[in-house]
């Protein structure tokens, strides 16, 4: 077995560039699928951990729902709010109003969305998610206050709305004209990007001044928080039933739980993960091609040494092993190196997202992809080994001593 490695390491070293550029093959290939896996899993654990802290709210909305997005066919009545808070199982259930409005600030005009909610709701549809900007060094709020029952013209602001909107940006005290009514800032809320990042994108209003603003009482979505998650499908059905029923429709209300809208998340990561790794397997083809081919070069440029071997005494499953660890030594160290590169550019694909769309997504680096990159490299190396070295095991002594 020494005997083995001393000749694997002699023959890498002679072919020292051919070698450099059929591991290069192998870095990349493995590299790119190491920095798809752990950019894809930080997505998905990014976006999971949003949603799991909403795990026990049901978002019903007069349309069909797609994971944040839907297709409105109407609009429910304070009746059907009524009939939901009165539902088995439901803790809560707060109201929203929603509808685009132009906006002006210092004579520029925008169209924000405009929501209207009692703020004692604000924690039924956010909890402890969504809560003003504070101080970076003491913790305490720096941006205004809660909304309260008895404001009036007042509102509450998206971090994107007070800092991108504008060429001006807003804070508290500063006034907006909306719908021709004159608003005061009493708050920004802290950036939500990710799942939330309409929150950033949003104005709030309490329900009275909304009412003043959209000149309807129509209500656009109906947050519910249920007390036992794992009733939460059942609850979101019977809503279904009971606004439709309300209305004198079928599928007219759409409730989704957030807990399923998790399942079904994952499931499209799923599918994600396999499409973008049979993509980046393209570069580990090329890599075994490239191996391969060196392989059966160094096959040929050592005809006579096989020759010399077999005839004293070398047997062929000893040539057939001498080729494939050659062929696994170099696709092994090209594994290796490839999950070290592989680490580096998830981490650099990650800054670069964080700097040009302000997103952030966490590297999860997983211990069995990075081994399962490594046996995949020296698999591929292997199996792309083994028909040069089975050629060369099989050579006839006679005539690979006479090869020149």
């Amino acid at each position: 077995m020494k005997d083995t490695f001393l000749l694997v390491y002699r023959n890498i070293r002679e072919r020292k560039t051919r070698s450099i550029l059929t591991m290069l093959g192998i870095v990349v290939g493995i590299a790119a699928v190491v920095a798809i896996m752990f950019i894809s899993y930080g997505m998905q654990e990014s976006i999971t951990e949003q949603l799991s802290e909403m795990a026990d709210i049901i978002m019903v909305t007069p349309g069909s729902v797609e994971l944040g997005s839907f297709g409105e066919l109407g609009s429910f009545t304070e009746r059907d709010l009524k009939d939901v808070e009165r539902i088995s199982g439901v803790k809560e259930a707060a109201a929203m109003m929603g509808e685009m409005q132009e906006v002006e600030y210092r004579g520029e005009k925008v169209m924000v969305e405009i929501v209207g909610i009692e703020p004692r709701d604000m924690d039924a549809v956010f909890g402890e998610t969504v809560k003003l900007e504070e101080d970076g060094d003491s913790g305490t709020s720096a941006s205004g206050r809660e909304l309260r029952e008895n404001d009036r013209k007042a509102c509450q602001i998206g971090y994107s709305v007070a800092n991108d909107y504008f060429d001006y940006e807003i804070g508290v005290n500063d006034r907006l004209t909306i719908n021709g009514s004159k608003f005061r800032v009493i708050g920004v809320l802290e950036e939500q990007g990710g799942f939330r990042s309409n929150v950033d994108a949003q104005i709030y209003v309490t329900k009275r001044d909304a009412v003043n603003i959209f000149d309807t009482r129509d209500i656009s979505s109906i947050f519910v928080r249920v007390r036992d998650i794992g009733e939460a499908e059942e609850i979101a059905d019977e809503i279904e039933d009971q606004i439709d029923d309300n209305h004198k429709l079928d599928d007219f209300t759409s409730a989704m739980a957030m807990g399923g809208a998790i399942e079904d998340l994952k499931s499209i990561f799923s599918v994600l993960q396999v499409f973008l790794l049979a993509i980046a397997s393209i570069s580990l083809i090329v890599a075994a091609l490239g191996i391969m081919n060196t392989t059966l070069m160094s096959v040929m440029e050592r005809t006579h040494e096989i020759g010399v071997m077999k005839a004293i005494g070398a047997k062929n499953r000893i040539i057939l092993f001498l080729f494939l660890m050659e062929a696994g030594v170099v696709s092994g160290i090209g594994g290796v190196l490839g999950c070290i590169v592989g680490v580096i550019a998830a981490n650099v694909i990650s800054f670069g997202i964080y700097t040009a769309f302000d997103v952030e997504i966490a590297v999860v680096v997983k211990l069995q992809v990075l081994l399962g990159g490594v046996a995949v490299a020296m698999i591929v190396g292997i199996l792309s080994g083994l028909y040069p070295a089975r050629k060369a095991s099989k050579m006839s002594p006679v005539e690979a001593v006479r090869y020149e």
